[in-house]
């Protein structure tokens, strides 16, 4: 009876911005599982998709090549550093450790051209926009992130066989601190801005600087072990580093890929039932699909509606029921409602 469609650049209703709420236990109160949860969410990319409010679509773009400029600036300081601080030294975990930097600073181009791209308008060829991209661009990001992961287990297997001295182990200590520094740097502007806009590639790429601004403290330990005299401490921290690498490149994966698969989290289709359930003239909600276009989600839902009414009034209806999930769904850039008759005492279409 009604149909209500909407894409990129129609009217928003009204917006609701409501803080992410997480609960790790009573206030005040410190558990062994609150303890858990809160390491957890340092380095687990959670779905906070219907309790943030982001612009539109050009603000977004905007947001997410600021981040990038930030934190290629930072990590492009580093990995230069470090590299010149490998070659006095030999230190095959700093190199491990400025492979994968270098790798997150080339990360940022395909993020950038991503970025761009979507501030594209839709067109005939194109018709949902070029939001895309940024799921394409999440995928390059996990392979260069991979790749450097390959490299850094084979130098250090290699220097594992044939173990070798460390130069100037306490120069090599200060640059795991400098690595440690640029990367965690770049992953609080990367996480916290993907997070915010909705892009499961910036959060992706945020994740992997994360771990590497840890696993740059395990250079200070090869350097310890240097000043010790312990020779295989190099190699043992420059293989454990790749591996770390290797785990979170695992996760980054599903979490591109889920998207590449149009998975979106369960609450968000819960959160839109209930609105479009609270409406006073919708006798049943029969479909609610959503997927994510780069960091913007669209939806197709199916109501059904009291048989009686008008065909002006049922697109009334279906207008209402959009309206309100751009209220609950803050990021919801287009909407397709169809509502169709329902009997009032059977419930029969």
């Amino acid at each position: 009876m009604g149909t209500s469609g909407s894409g990129p650049g129609s009217g928003r209703g009204a917006r609701r911005y409501e803080g992410a709420e997480h609960a790790h236990g009573s206030p005040g109160r410190w558990t062994p599982r609150a303890l858990w949860h809160s390491l957890a969410h340092l380095f687990v990319p959670h779905e906070h998709d219907a309790a943030e409010r982001v612009d539109h679509a050009l603000e977004t773009s905007r947001a997410g090549m600021r981040a990038l400029w930030i934190s290629l600036l930072a990590l492009g300081v580093t990995a230069v550093g470090q590299a010149a601080v490998f070659l006095l030294s030999g230190s095959v975990a700093l190199l491990s450790d400025t492979l994968h930097n270098v790798a997150d600073a080339l990360t940022a181009v395909p993020l950038g051209i991503a970025f761009l791209l979507g501030r594209r308008p839709a067109t005939r060829r194109f018709p949902y926009g070029y939001g895309r991209a940024e799921d394409v661009a999440g995928v390059t990001v996990v392979l260069v992130v991979a790749a450097s992961a390959v490299a850094a287990l084979v130098e250090s297997a290699g220097r594992l066989l044939s173990p070798g001295d460390m130069s100037d182990p306490l120069v090599v200590a200060a640059a795991g601190v400098v690595g440690f520094l640029g990367n965690e740097i770049a992953a609080v502007v990367r996480i916290r801005t993907g997070r915010r806009i909705g892009s499961a590639a910036l959060v992706a790429d945020g994740l992997h600087a994360r771990t590497d601004s840890l696993t740059s403290l395990g250079v200070v330990l090869a350097a310890v072990g240097s000043l010790v005299g312990w020779s295989l401490a190099d190699p043992l921290v420059g293989l454990a580093i790749g591996l770390a690498i290797a785990v979170v490149t695992y996760s980054a994966a599903k979490r591109v890929l889920a998207r590449l698969m149009d998975s979106v989290s369960p609450e968000l289709v819960e959160r839109a039932s209930r609105a479009l359930q609270e409406h006073p003239e919708v006798r049943s909600v029969d479909a609610v699909r959503l997927r994510w276009i780069g960091h913007a989600l669209r939806a197709e839902v199916e109501l059904g509606v009291l048989g009686g009414l008008t065909l002006s009034r049922a697109h009334e209806v279906a207008h209402e029921a959009e309206q309100r999930l751009r209220t609950e769904l803050p990021r919801l850039e287009g909407a397709t409602v169809h509502a169709h008759p329902v009997d009032a005492a059977h419930g029969i279409r």
